[in-house]
């Protein structure tokens, strides 16, 4: 039985739009007869979304014992149509290999469809993980999942910051406002302050309407990167699930009426209040290569500065692969990947500070933390 605090979230707005992101991802990416190995599974909120996928086999991890049992006893009362394992342990903490030596990996696909910012709470929380999921897939394989849109959320903070600064003329040194606010929900900062630290970067989210707070970590996308690439995954894609959904439209506006005919207008547009509880999340994308089928996916590296080839299979301006990240000062840049010019060509304002966002929130005047004013 899921628990009641899980039943008090489901009717909740940003809850069934996150419900709805998760289901078209899945719908997306797997196959049937694929072998999942799902990080943070809980309990047990997607066991019917793979189900419906048809999958051969289930692994869902967790840390937490509670969440694992929830899970498993849902599998196991509704008889699910394939086997499934379960593990308790921390994927950020342990070494999954000696747990799930026995347990068919390895994994056509790993997720992380909710806690991937619990790793960013320090490197080595990170480093663990990414390891963990390189040594789960199978070449070929795909480690996908959500999480809030870091990019999003600082370009809302710089907003929030500009506007102080030219309502009152300047704030006094260390003062920073430390709240978002919006009719949907409320981002509060642990700490005050103008510094972007790549881990461990606090921040608290609550939903309008709901009792419940949650405390993340903000996921710097060009750290995600090149800790994925040292343990040999690929960057495939960021992208906002605004523009996620835009790109899918087609395929996916039905199942969103259908979800709730308030969410979309009749030419299965987002409406506004869709839109701002979307847009402060993400999907996230890496492959493991397979050398014997293809070549690699590689993220393009070079000294001065970094460039996407054409991608003619590419559809939209807002699908964005991200460049490679310089290890020195994480610095990341991104650009419509139709186009293909240097990095060094485009104004410092158009450059992304933590990866992917959406477009609407760049603005001119970027107010600039002190972690990239030596940058420019």
């Amino acid at each position: 039985m899921i628990s009641s605090s899980v039943h008090q979230r489901t009717d909740s707005t940003h809850y069934r739009l996150y419900e709805f992101a998760k289901t078209a991802l899945i719908k997306i990416f797997v196959s049937p007869y694929a072998t999942v190995c799902d990080l943070y599974c809980g309990a047990g909120i997607d066991t019917d979304k793979w189900d419906d996928s048809q999958i051969g086999h289930y692994i869902g991890i967790d840390g937490f014992s509670a969440g694992v049992n929830e899970a498993r006893d849902i599998w196991e009362n509704h008889k699910k149509g394939c086997p499934a394992d379960f593990c308790n342990v921390d994927p950020c903490v342990e070494n999954l290999d000696s747990y799930l030596q026995d347990k068919g990996i390895p994994a056509d696909i790993v997720c992380c469809l909710q806690h991937l910012q619990f790793c960013f709470e320090t490197e080595e929380r990170a480093k663990s993980l990414l390891r963990n999921v390189s040594s789960l897939l199978r070449p070929g394989g795909y480690f996908f999942g959500i999480t809030p849109d870091s990019s999003t959320i600082w370009a809302k903070y710089q907003k929030n910051v500009e506007a102080s600064h030219n309502r009152v003329g300047g704030m006094k040194p260390n003062i920073v406002p430390n709240c978002i606010r919006s009719e949907n929900y409320m981002i509060t900062f642990e700490v005050e302050e103008e510094k972007f630290p790549l881990f461990g970067k606090k921040y608290q989210l609550k939903f309008a309407n709901d009792n419940n707070s949650e405390i993340h970590c903000l996921v710097h996308f060009p750290s995600l990167i090149r800790l994925a690439r040292e343990v040999g995954l690929e960057y495939v894609e960021i992208q906002n699930l605004t523009e996620f959904y835009e790109d899918n439209r087609a395929q996916f506006a039905g199942m969103l009426h259908n979800v709730s005919p308030n969410f979309v207008d009749p030419r299965g547009r987002l409406l506004p209040r869709s839109i701002d509880i979307l847009g402060l999340y993400t999907t996230f994308i890496f492959q493991k290569p397979d050398p014997d089928i293809t070549p690699p996916i590689m993220t393009p590296r070079t000294p001065e500065a970094t460039y996407f080839p054409e991608e003619p299979e590419w559809q939209g301006s807002s699908r964005r692969r991200q460049s490679s990240v310089g290890t020195d000062d994480e610095k990341s840049t991104y650009q419509d990947p139709s186009s293909s010019i240097s990095t060094n060509d485009i104004p410092e304002e158009e450059k992304g500070i933590l990866g992917p966002g959406p477009a609407d929130l760049r603005f001119p005047e970027v107010y600039k933390p002190d972690f990239i004013r030596h940058i420019g």
